[in-house]
């Protein structure tokens, strides 16, 4: 086939300060993506689709207030209006290109999000990518910005609403262990302490108290936001405005609120919230709590659900799949176990994060990349993963109600409810008896005559275990 002098090219050609850049003609990001997208092979995906579109919602904030100020042409400005509301929606993701992991502070992002919007606008405006003379990245997308003080608040802004997804989820987990509580409150079973038989408790009790726990881990995630809502935006390079006009920098948080619903706030110091990012170590400190108790939780379902036939076996665990390709019938608690790993994982990211933020030097931190792959990746791993533990664990716990019983009649532990009633060396005496001739306890009680059946079933009975202290006063006993 001949070649036609007139069709359209299928490259064109950018330049920056290092020189020049072929790319395809129809692409929406620029020279500046396509070097760090060659600058940085690290982790293979890209920024998280939470910090992008949080990056939509600043740029439409800088644009409606620059706009407002005359700072823009006006024919320009209902296109890349529709560009920045595209990428806050998320449409526009598969533009942005460049590695989580990346040098320059964000630079990248930041570059690679004006290229997009750029080109969006010019498509919007019936022109081709590339026509920067009509709509610039830096000179129209980037007016009266940085890198430095959009970066940060898109993050901050990012965090809260994958914080706001995170906490529900924390709601629906403490709701599942409350109903758990009350399905289980009969149940009495030997608690233990350091792994030792050492009192009865009931099911429902330790399912109340898994439940307490993360309501404070809802309550915790849930004050995050006061944390993040005071931003940096309009602080440019360094955080004194240079090169933005004051009433631009006094609006555009403003404008930051009424475009994400956030109850955002300007930095009085925008000099100090430019420098420093140790509020991100604080909220990373309150997930890796979150995953304390996840982890013990966890830990403790397993315990409990254990054998079945030669370990606790107290709980049955709902059988998500087959556990073993060689053993028949094993089926293993892959659910507490999956939980466990993403505990793991965010409490090395808060490792990451706190190390990222303290090595920030002067005017900036140079690593926020870092600190906004596994800050929003924490958040989004444990969004999941209380989901994930509560649909397909929790909802589903039943009790070993016999087992629980055997366990019970059986084990020396039992000897802590017969205290009060019966006087602690008496108690003693009963337990050693039971362990030296191998016979349960309650057994050992009736035939040795220190407790009737009835009376001993009282003793071990929910309303007495769950009782809060002693019911009567017992004069003489050993402390």
């Amino acid at each position: 086939m001949p070649f036609d002098l007139h069709a359209p090219s299928t490259t064109r050609t950018e330049h920056d300060l290092l020189g020049e850049r072929t790319l395809p003609a129809d692409a929406l990001h620029g020279i500046h993506t396509a070097r760090a997208v060659e600058n940085f092979p690290l982790t293979g995906r890209p920024i998280r689709v939470e910090l992008v579109q949080a990056y939509g919602a600043v740029k439409l904030a800088c644009l409606d207030t620059n706009a407002e100020l005359g700072s823009l042409p006006k024919e320009i400005v209902p296109a890349l209006r529709q560009a920045c509301e595209e990428l806050a929606r998320g449409e526009l993701t598969e533009h942005v290109l460049v590695d989580a992991l990346q040098g320059g502070a964000g630079t990248s992002t930041n570059m690679n999000v004006n290229e997009v919007l750029a080109n969006r606008a010019l498509v919007l405006l019936g022109r081709s990518p590339g026509e920067y003379a009509v709509v610039s990245p830096s000179d129209h997308v980037n007016l009266h910005q940085s890198t430095n003080d959009t970066f940060p608040t898109a993050l901050r802004v990012a965090a809260i609403r994958s914080l706001r997804r995170l906490e529900p989820a924390l709601v629906g987990l403490v709701e599942a262990f409350q109903t758990q509580e009350k399905a289980l409150a009969e149940v009495v079973k030997v608690g233990r302490t350091e792994l030792m038989d050492a009192a009865l408790v009931t099911l429902g009790r330790e399912m109340g108290a898994y439940a307490e726990a993360f309501g404070r881990d809802r309550w915790r995630v849930y004050k995050c936001e006061e944390r993040l809502r005071t931003v940096n935006l309009g602080g440019t390079a360094v955080g004194t405005g240079v090169g933005a006009p004051r009433e631009y920098v006094f609006r555009v948080v403003e404008r930051l609120r009424a475009v994400t619903g956030i109850g955002l706030a300007r930095a009085e110091n925008l000099l100090e919230a430019t420098q420093n990012a140790d509020v991100f170590v604080e909220v990373s400190g309150i997930l890796k709590a979150l995953t304390v108790n996840l982890m013990k939780v966890s830990g403790d379902l397993r315990l409990l659900g254990s054998g079945p036939d030669a370990g606790f076996g107290e709980l049955r665990l709902p059988a998500r799949q087959a556990g073993s390709s060689i053993m028949p019938g094993k089926v293993n608690p892959v659910i507490p176990e999956a939980v466990t790993q993403v505990a793991i994982q965010v409490q090395a990211s808060d490792t990451a994060v706190a190390q990222a933020a303290g090595l920030g030097s002067l005017e900036l931190n140079p690593f926020l990349p870092l600190i906004a792959e596994h800050l929003l990746g924490s958040i989004d791993l444990l969004t999941r993963a209380a989901t994930l533990l509560h649909t397909h664990c929790v909802d589903g716990l039943e009790a070993n109600r016999e087992r629980c019983r055997a366990h019970v009649a059986g084990a020396v532990a039992t000897a802590t409810a017969l205290v009060e009633p019966l006087g602690y060396e008496r108690a003693t005496t009963l337990a050693q008896l039971a362990a030296r001739t191998g016979r349960p306890l309650a057994t050992v009680v009736v035939q040795e005559g220190a407790m009737t059946a009835e009376a001993l079933a009282a003793a071990t009975a929910p309303e007495a275990v769950n009782c809060l202290g002693s019911r009567r006063a017992r004069r003489g006993s050993a402390s």
